[in-house]
């Protein structure tokens, strides 16, 4: 398992940097100045930082501030990455034979399929099929750089 723990945050390290680096090839390298700021920050908030929010006011009675915004945002999307990787562990260690990137995409698929499964009810997602073919193929593609950091990290670290 912790050998899946540090494969998660090699598989978020791998997200984040293709959310990044897809994010300015998309938006042209834009900086999006100029736009007027919504009249409730939470509106733009990221998924993670309203999943945060979310559990924070449902089960601790806590309605984080928006300045917290950034920090829920990178304690949600870290942690619910590690986790998922500790999970990826569980499976990798009771295989006889793991192909580390084939196993590490099969993983980031599900790890996608779970997130819509989760955040349709909370609100926070549309069912998958009110996206455009575009959003879901980049929001797949985020969850397969997961999967194959995972895999890779997960062999990488290999004690074999």
């Amino acid at each position: 398992m912790a050998r899946g723990l540090a494969a998660g945050v090699a598989g978020t390290a791998a997200m984040t940097g293709w959310q990044e680096l897809s994010s300015r090839l998309r938006d042209g390298g834009g900086s999006g100045e100029g736009s007027e700021p919504p009249a409730d920050p939470w509106e733009q908030a990221s998924t993670p930082a309203q999943v945060a929010r979310k559990i924070l006011s449902g089960v601790f009675d806590r309605d984080p501030p928006p300045e917290r915004i950034p920090l829920l945002t990178n304690v949600m999307h870290w942690g619910y990455g590690t986790t998922w990787g500790a999970v990826y562990g569980l499976l990798a260690g009771s295989a006889r034979r793991v192909r580390p990137l084939r196993s590490g995409l099969a993983f980031g698929t599900a790890v996608w399929v779970a997130s819509y499964a989760q955040l349709v009810p909370m609100g926070l997602y549309q069912p998958p099929w009110r996206y455009g073919a575009t959003e879901l193929a980049f929001d797949l593609s985020y969850h397969l750089a997961y999967g194959a950091g995972v895999g890779l990290g997960y062999r990488a670290i290999s004690a074999d």
